[in-house]
């Protein structure tokens, strides 16, 4: 089965594209893309730092551009998934009526790394620490998609 992976953040400048990064890396079976809540940043690559420090980690995430989330991910995606709850929030006030396309903080699927969701690194400077968890939660992730 194919499965069609959203991962959503506020700006999709530094979260989501990081962990749209991370997966396709880890997982390029997978049909991925990535999101933002708000408008701020449509048509922009991933901000500066977190290009830099997926770049040290072997990631190149520079093809990425920002988009906004819309109702209609919700029937073009398998799986949505979110950095943090004010993300979920955002993302369920889209939904329309009857769908049943599965939201989940990306947080879920590793709770033996202790975050309940990932700190937005615009906001903390931490684009390390930033993607240590985003990659212990995708490897969870795709772990998950695998069994």
């Amino acid at each position: 089965m194919t499965h069609r992976i959203l991962f959503v953040c506020l700006g999709n400048i530094c979260r989501s594209p990081a962990a749209e990064g991370v997966f396709r890396a880890r997982a390029p079976q997978f049909e991925t893309d990535s999101a933002g809540t708000s408008g701020w940043h449509i048509g922009d690559p991933p901000y500066g730092p977190m290009q830099e420090a997926a770049r040290a980690r072997g990631l190149d995430i520079s093809d990425l551009r920002a988009r906004q989330f819309t109702a209609a991910d919700f029937d073009r995606f398998d799986l949505i998934i979110g950095m943090d709850a004010n993300n979920i929030s955002d993302i369920e006030a889209l939904r329309p009526y009857g769908n049943e396309t599965p939201v989940r903080l990306l947080t879920d699927f590793a709770p033996q790394a202790g975050a309940d969701h990932v700190p937005d690194p615009y906001y903390t400077r931490d684009f390390d620490g930033a993607l240590d968890l985003i990659e212990e939660t995708v490897a969870g992730l795709n772990a998950h998609l695998q069994s």
